[in-house]
């Protein structure tokens, strides 16, 4: 299928093709036919599966096969958790409106405010927003939410994380207008999840455009494991110095650890920038700069990166500190094997993460291999044990799964 097939605006098709995109993904061929149709959309699909075009697409042609009479507020809303991906869907739809009339906006945290004040009193027609900044100017009555015809809200899990559930409830409300809604989230799990969505959708359509969990298509995943904190800096350290690694995300739990590890690598005199949740917005947008122009190709980061992070050829990511979940194991290494590209995931592990580690392979269904770098193998009883090869455990359901794709295996074998 192509682009054309959806009954996209030749300007859009235009557009699409200048950024490099011939042909929709999955998610994009499901949701942009049902999107078009009016259906509100229930959307499971994390970052790099395509959903910002996904939801952008339809929400621009509407607004093009009705344009308006005479300029005013946006109509359309995007909500997003965070200021990066703000920025990220933003600069998205200023590209895919190139070759039309419509006007983009974005207003978060950490900009003047009077500099959003002047962007809402123009005309504009999509309006990207986090929810903080947004509140601010529903609560003070400069944005018409009446004049709101899309409301879509972009990884709806992690805002409900945040705590954003009251200010994403009052937004719905003030934009009961609307004639659609698209909520798309990483994980479509949790009551909070499931009674918001009753609340704020009408008869939607699910959309499940989740990647498979064995991400080894794609993606080549192993492990280093670390007797202690400073064997783990040490072969970080090698790790990055290799010549292999290009574009390199680096992620850390948290800010202090990060805090550390960045003066670490600094006296190994390894050149990092870094990301995260605290610091200015000036600051965050130049670090995320540096990295994607290639003046620095080493980003160091907390999970604030790990969903909605957007950047090119990315080579590796490293997990230097294992993640809390298994699903956001899965969002870091999504930022690798970007538009059909392989990518290299390597994580480090001492012996307090081999539990985490554990529940990350039974998770994905597939044992990382173990490996080690010369004159850096672990010493300790624990990291030599846990080196041994396990056979990782599968549930009930995972089993089942298994015999009836060996049973169909072997029909299709007899058959032949």
């Amino acid at each position: 299928m192509s682009f054309e097939e959806l009954d996209l605006d030749p300007s859009l098709v235009q557009a699409l093709a200048k950024m490099g995109y011939e042909s929709p993904t999955t998610i994009q061929r499901e949701a942009i036919p049902a999107a078009m149709d009016q259906r509100d959309i229930l959307g499971c699909a994390p970052t790099g599966t395509g959903k910002t075009a996904a939801f952008l697409l339809p929400a621009l042609q509407h607004l093009m096969d009705f344009p308006r009479i005479k300029p005013g507020p946006p109509r359309i809303l995007v909500i997003t958790p965070t200021r990066e991906l703000a920025n990220q869907v933003h600069e998205y739809a200023v590209k895919l409106t190139e070759f039309t009339a419509l006007t983009p906006i974005c207003i978060t945290g950490g900009i003047d405010y009077e500099v959003h004040e002047e962007l809402l009193e123009k005309n504009s027609d999509i309006l990207v927003a986090t929810p903080g900044r947004l509140m601010e100017f529903i609560e003070t009555e400069q944005l018409d939410m009446r004049s709101i015809e899309f409301l879509i809200m972009d990884e709806a899990d992690r805002m409900l994380d945040m705590g954003f559930i009251n200010d994403m409830e009052r937004v719905a409300d003030e934009a009961r207008w609307r004639l659609q809604t698209m909520l798309f989230s990483a994980t479509l799990e949790g009551k909070g999840l499931d009674r918001f969505v009753a609340m704020v959708l009408k008869d939607p359509i699910r959309i499940d455009a989740n990647p498979s969990r064995k991400e080894a298509a794609k993606i080549t995943q192993w492990v280093h494991l670390a007797d202690d904190l400073a064997h783990k800096q040490k072969i970080l350290a090698t790790l990055l110095k290799s010549d292999n690694l290009a574009r390199t995300i680096v992620f850390v739990k948290t800010r202090e650890r990060l805090a550390e590890l960045v003066a670490k690598l600094q006296s190994f005199d390894i050149k990092v920038c870094y990301l995260q949740g605290k610091m200015a917005q000036e600051q965050r947008n130049l670090s995320l700069q540096r990295f994607k122009d290639g003046e620095l190709n080493i980003l160091i980061a907390t999970d604030v990166a790990a969903r909605g992070l957007d950047i090119d050829d990315i080579s590796h990511v490293i997990n230097y500190d294992l993640p809390y979940t298994c699903d956001v194991y899965l969002h870091r290494i999504g930022r690798t094997a970007r538009a059909g590209k392989k990518g290299i995931a390597i994580s480090l592990a001492e012996a307090h993460e081999m539990r985490i580690l554990g529940k990350i392979e039974r998770y994905t269904e597939q044992r990382l291999q173990r490996r080690s770098l010369e004159g850096l193998r672990p010493q300790n009883k624990e990291s030599r044990v846990a080196s041994k090869k396990r056979k990782v455990k599968l549930t009930k359901a995972q089993k089942k799964a298994k015999i009836k794709k060996q049973v169909k295996k072997a029909r299709k074998k007899s058959s032949s």
